[in-house]
């Protein structure tokens, strides 16, 4: 008894694992291994969001939004974030609240810049055309 209950202290005490999502600088190629001479899996565009996984050496095994793993050169990732829009139209609203007004709308596979995380499941967004305001958490990915 006394095992597990020094077992579950520890657990509590560990932090909590955070993930890791960054954005595609550019467009650039993933492939299947960390290598340049791995086979060419497909283009990513600039501004995707993905999840990191694993890095080594110059390379970093990402997530996508669909869940496909793939490598990327470390290189060809920033520190800043992005969210990609996962439902077919993300409303955009003024406050973290349903019932303000609309901002804008975003079709699905949109990226935009992530600013932070609203109490009540929101997220705040900013669009590359100015734009700026809430939209749920559940209608994007990479945050």
């Amino acid at each position: 008894m006394k095992r597990w209950l020094f077992l579950g202290a520890i657990v509590l005490a560990m932090p909590a694992l955070a993930v890791d999502y960054r954005t595609v600088d550019s467009a650039t190629v993933l492939y299947d291994g960390p290598s340049l001479r791995g086979n060419k899996l497909f283009v990513i565009r600039k501004d995707t969001p993905v999840e990191v996984v694993v890095s080594l050496e110059g390379w970093v095994k990402v997530r996508d939004a669909e869940g496909g793993l793939a490598w990327i050169e470390k290189k060809n990732l920033a520190e800043r974030r992005t969210v990609i829009v996962t439902a077919a139209r993300a409303e955009i609203r003024q406050k973290p609240d349903e019932a303000a007004p609309l901002v804008f709308e975003a079709d699905r596979k949109v990226s935009l810049d992530y600013l932070e995380t609203a109490p009540g499941g929101w997220v705040k967004v900013h669009h590359r055309d100015g734009a700026s305001g809430y939209v749920r958490a559940n209608q994007i990915w990479g945050q």
